[in-house]
């Protein structure tokens, strides 16, 4: 019993030997880097408070053509990353209902809804009385890249690098058209009833459902090496 006890002992130690030897001996590494680069560099979305202040004399009065432009351009801004309602807020005083009126109706003329404005007043901070519009974007980034704290030419672990990932996840982040893409998946579009309806009636009666192909579709860029007739 005791030589079947201390054999096992050793064949124990042995295992625990050769997993040590096997592993990589950096553990803080470990813990750190991984072979996925979204791990090593994931990306954060958060909200980001886009604004915009526009100069507006009064009643009866327009805004300045440069001020038009920034505004068409703020307001595609919102169709494209906009979340929630877009925001007017003016200078508290006797003409502040105007103002708000001109701006509103300005804003559903470029096809923002009046159920997503919301609107308001201000004081006047240091004599400043122009209009701000503003609404909440969303953003995607990550840690900045540049790590380059180890040799490349001179490690034994057979892990990443700590920057294995972050050009990728960078491109990531500046190319997704809509940030809340990465949290959430969006709703899905109603499914083309007649199209469906279409396909079945094609499958029933013995069609092929495939869409057809014209020569300008073909795969084939060449005949060259192909079978004679």
């Amino acid at each position: 019993m005791k030589t079947t006890n201390t054999l096992r002992v050793v064949s124990v130690a042995a295992v625990m030997l050769a997993g040590s030897c096997a592993s990589p001996s950096n553990s803080y590494k470990e813990e750190t880097v991984f072979a996925d680069g979204a791990a090593n560099h994931p990306i954060a979305v958060a909200p980001s408070y886009q604004s915009l202040k526009v100069a507006f004399a009064g009643p009866g009065a327009e805004i300045s053509p440069d001020d038009d432009l920034r505004l068409a351009s703020f307001v595609s801004g919102y169709f494209e990353k906009g979340n929630g309602s877009l925001t007017i807020t003016v200078p508290r005083g006797p003409n502040s209902t105007e103002t708000i009126n001109y701006f509103a109706a300005r804003l559903e003329r470029m096809g923002v809804p009046s159920s997503r404005l919301m609107v308001g007043t201000h004081d006047e901070a240091g004599g400043d009385a122009r209009v701000e519009l503003g609404f909440v974007a969303y953003v995607a980034h990550t840690d900045a890249c540049g790590n380059w704290t180890e040799d490349a030419d001179a490690t034994t672990d057979n892990l990443p690098m700590p920057d294995f990932g972050c050009a990728v996840q960078h491109n990531v982040a500046a190319m997704v058209a809509d940030p809340r893409d990465l949290v959430t998946p969006r709703d899905m579009s109603p499914a083309d009833a007649a199209r469906r309806a279409t396909i079945i009636k094609q499958y029933e009666t013995g069609q092929t459902t495939a869409a057809q192909k014209t020569q300008d579709q073909s795969g084939a860029v060449s005949s060259v090496g192909g079978t004679g007739p």
